[in-house]
């Protein structure tokens, strides 16, 4: 948590008055109204509530000038920054970056601003990613108008809406706290539980909804907060296995882990990004010869947090032979909306393999409260029983956080996720530079029926099912992604071969990194960390030695993702061709076997995660129509199916008209309207 600048507290008048109060004791009963009180949106949240109730005066006016803003200044960390922020910031500090040429751009140019208000989707700094004015949050307007403004017919206003610092869709926060440790946390959450202030959470903005910036809130920035990561790894000692829980729970990561048959885990911190702990991660491996594995994301810019409350898709990094993100979480650091430091995890277990899970099944998970919130130096935290009035139930925090959506229950300051054992990286490119031909493109639908055979239906190549499982993709489309000794140009040719399609011009279309490594002189990359920093296409020449993903743009697509049961494709052979038919997005593998049987069986994941084969994406009249009915249970209508990934859920996804879960929410309808009358993407 390095200090780029010191405190700033620019005092301007300001009338507005304390929007919402949040009460000392909180209850798991009470958990549900605090979060919508105490609004903590984080990276990765799976909606973005709406601000139509907040105030609307512009945040180039100063905010909340009549709180002792002073007084929280006294109260944190000397390496704590609290700003005051504006329109101007963004404008100067992020517009810049969206004029790089998309090559270079990267969101690691972006997080790092002293503002701390930059995102890695331009118009994500207005309500709705939606910059046409709006007083009310675009609630009087339509999603085909939206569609028309951002993706189909932009006006020519758009660029005055952007330019404007009074237009009311801006959703930028007012002021940002970079807090370094848990004390400025503990502080900021009790100052605004005192004032009624909402706050507003952020580790790198990674949201398509933009769930992270919110105007008229103090934000916390968590960018500095302590890095935990670069000495973070834990090696258990299996003589432990036995013993009781420390009270204080210092023991409870490694009993855990060593409970799932596994030795290692790695703390990582509030704000760090999954850069961060990669390249942890790697340093360690060079240092002790690769032994360490970490489930992670596919860009180094998104957090582990918000990442693995919403699921966690680790189409990169082997999550169909390890579980989701949420699966990976062994103990929990957080800051409650009650101001209440605490830590908790599984204190109890049993074995779950006899009903086919590979992890135990939770049964109790305790907790313990930090005694001496004030301390800053971590050395001297104590931890204890929490106090009786504070009716804190841990094991509904532990269902709750993980799969629940971030930034919901609290603000994450640490995290001890789980590592496994190393095994051989190997990756394969589809028509990718430079190797790129007209003919790869043109069989491109062949490549895309190749890799749901190989994902979901492996045995029509005579692929085992444990070999498909070490490999994975994300929902770029043409890179498939091993953790092990598999490999898939056997598996492609045969393909070819039962397609007839057998030319050696085909056959190459699909080719090894290995290959690529070889033509630039340059080893194959051990990991998917590795593979991204060596051969990541994106900001390599301003970001070298980094993770990075791909680019900032000024608007994000707007997927649904629907959970594809494999049940459903199981059924027959012509499932799997009307996918093939009607889907219109790459599909993203990161589904099947340990996102099944990976689960602690205590996470509110939806339980169409762990059964889905996969993620895509359909269009809305034929997938509701006609899809809909046929992969989910629409018999009780009392009670809707879990249906969508939040993964790149945008802020337009709906599903459909609650009378009749055949129709689509209507786009001619307002947005006022469609949230009376439709299936909200949450629910």
């Amino acid at each position: 948590g390095t200090d780029l600048h010191g405190p700033i507290i620019k005092q301007k008048n300001s009338n507005r008055s304390p929007a919402i109060i949040i009460h000392n004791k909180l209850t798991m009963a009470s958990f549900a109204d605090a979060a919508r009180f105490l609004l903590l949106t984080a990276v990765g949240i799976a909606g973005n509530p709406s601000t139509a109730d907040a105030a609307s005066a512009s945040p180039v006016s100063g905010w909340r000038s009549d709180l002792d803003w002073a007084a929280l200044n006294s109260k944190l960390s000397s390496s704590a920054s609290l700003i005051d922020t504006s329109y101007d910031d963004y404008t100067g500090e992020c517009f810049p970056e969206f004029s790089v040429p998309i090559m270079s751009r990267t969101n690691h140019a972006l997080i790092d601003q002293p503002s701390g208000m930059c995102l890695p989707w331009l118009y994500l700094g207005w309500e709705m990613s939606w910059p046409r004015p709006s007083e009310n949050g675009h609630l009087n307007q339509t999603a085909d108008q939206a569609l028309q403004d951002l993706l189909i017919n932009p006006p020519t206003d758009v660029e005055s809406w952007l330019a404007d610092p009074t237009n009311p869709s801006l959703n930028l926060p007012s002021k940002v706290l970079f807090p370094s440790i848990a004390s400025d946390v503990v502080a900021a959450v009790n100052f605004a539980k005192e004032n009624g202030l909402e706050i507003s959470v952020k580790n790198s903005g990674h949201s398509y909804q933009g769930a992270s910036s919110k105007k008229n809130t103090l934000l916390l920035n968590m960018n500095r907060y302590t890095h935990y990561a670069p000495t973070g790894i834990t090696d258990c000692d299996a003589s432990i296995l036995g013993s009781t829980v420390a009270e204080d729970l210092s023991t409870q990561p490694c009993l855990l882990s060593l409970a799932k048959n596994k030795s290692s885990l790695i703390r990582v911190g509030g704000g760090e990004n999954f850069d961060k702990v990669y390249r942890a991660v790697i340093a360690a491996n060079e240092e002790e010869g690769y032994k360490y594995h970490l489930v992670g994301g596919a860009a180094g810019t998104v957090s582990p947090m918000g990442w693995s409350w919403q699921g966690g898709l680790g189409g990169t990094t082997g999550g169909r032979l390890y579980g989701f993100g949420v699966d990976q979480v062994v103990q929990l650091e957080m800051v409650l909306p009650n101001g209440v430091h605490v830590k908790f995890g599984p204190t109890e277990w049993e074995d779950a393999s006899a009903e086919g899970f590979t992890v135990p099944r939770t049964k109790v998970v305790s907790g313990v409260c930090r005694s001496n919130p004030d301390e800053h130096d971590e050395e001297n935290w104590v931890w204890e029983s929490c106090p009786e009035d504070f009716d804190i139930d841990f094991n509904d925090m532990w269902f709750a956080v993980r799969g629940g959506g971030g930034g919901t229950w609290g603000v994450v300051t640490s995290v001890y996720l789980q590592l496994h054992d190393y095994l051989p990286f190997k990756s394969y490119l589809f028509n990718n530079f430079p190797f790129t031909t007209e003919k790869c493109s043109a069989i491109y639908p062949q490549y895309a029926e190749f890799m749901a055979h190989f994902m979901s239906a492996p045995s029509l190549l005579n692929v085992t099912k444990e070999r498909s499982l070490a490999c994975g993709s994300p929902d770029q489309g043409t890179t498939i992604f091993c953790h092990g000794e598999e490999d898939v140009m056997p598996a492609w040719t045969r393909f070819l071969d039962l397609n007839n399609s057998t030319d050696p011009a085909n056959v190459a279309c699909l080719s090894s990194i290995a290959k690529l490594a070889s033509i630039r002189n340059l080893p194959a990359p051990p990991g998917f960390a590795e593979y991204d920093i060596n051969f990541g296409p994106f900001a390599a020449d301003r970001f070298p030695d980094k993770v990075r993903g791909p680019p900032p743009v000024s608007i994000n697509g707007d997927k649904t993702g629907v959970l594809v049961p494999q049940s459903w494709l199981d059924e027959s052979e012509e499932n799997r061709k009307t996918l093939q038919e009607y889907e219109v997005d790459d599909t993203y593998y990161a589904f099947g076997g340990a996102t099944a049987s990976g689960s602690d069986q205590a996470n509110s994941l939806s339980q169409a995660h762990r059964n889905a084969a996969f993620m895509a994406s359909f269009n809305d009249d034929y997938f509701w129509g006609n899809l809909f009915p046929q992969m989910f249970d629409v018999s009780d209508k009392t009670k809707f199916p879990p249906v969508f990934g939040s993964n790149h859920a945008g802020p337009f996804t709906s599903g459909p008209l609650k009378e009749d879960w055949t129709k689509p929410c209507p786009p001619e309808w307002t947005f006022e309207e469609r949230r009376e009358k439709c299936i909200s993407f949450q629910e």
